[in-house]
């Protein structure tokens, strides 16, 4: 894997660790339709699944800080296998530097047990940006309050189940997104 430095060393509430870092971007904002936003994620496995299935969907990975690791961990390469180099996430420093340039990117649909609204039934813009929070709690309540018209959950038949994992979440609504708008290119 090629690595190249990290313009900084992680921040409180991050992991510590190598400061060499894998491919990211920092802050920029991709041209693609698609798009996937963890908030603050905690587990690296999960986060390398995630980047995992959105190469595979055509997805951009957004990552937003503190993370509960540093991208170089091993985890994390681990659960991306040999294709986390490829993802090349964005990193954002904060949500309000993410939320600045969300225009740009597209219609946000939050991904919560709260939402009124399940995935099935939701409509996916064309321009589709999913957005996940933590493994702990989820979204933050102040986000969940004020894009509450904008949360979506993935109904669940079970009431002894609260949640499914992040990445399994992930994947749910990434290729349901695929499949309505086919975002995916052959």
């Amino acid at each position: 894997l090629r690595h190249r430095r990290s313009p900084r060393a992680p921040r409180r509430g991050e992991a510590g660790g190598s400061i060499a870092a894998l491919s990211v971007t920092f802050g920029a904002v991709p041209q693609a339709e698609f798009h996937v936003v963890l908030v603050h994620p905690e587990i690296p496995w999960n986060t390398g699944n995630a980047g995992r299935t959105c190469l595979a969907a055509g997805a951009r990975l957004h990552l937003v800080r503190p993370l509960g690791f540093v991208l170089t961990e091993a985890k994390i390469r681990r659960s991306g296998l040999d294709y986390w180099e490829k993802v090349n996430p964005t990193i954002w420093d904060s949500w309000a530097d993410f939320e600045a340039r969300l225009p740009e990117l597209g219609e946000p649909l939050f991904l919560s047990a709260e939402g009124e609204q399940t995935l099935w039934d939701v409509p996916f813009p064309e321009r589709t940006v999913l957005i996940f929070g933590r493994e702990s709690d989820g979204l933050p309540r102040e986000l969940r309050e004020r894009y509450r018209e904008h949360l979506v959950r993935i109904p669940i038949d079970r009431s002894d189940v609260r949640s499914l994992n992040l990445s399994t979440t992930v994947g749910i609504a990434v290729f349901e997104a695929v499949r309505r708008n086919h975002h995916s290119r052959p």
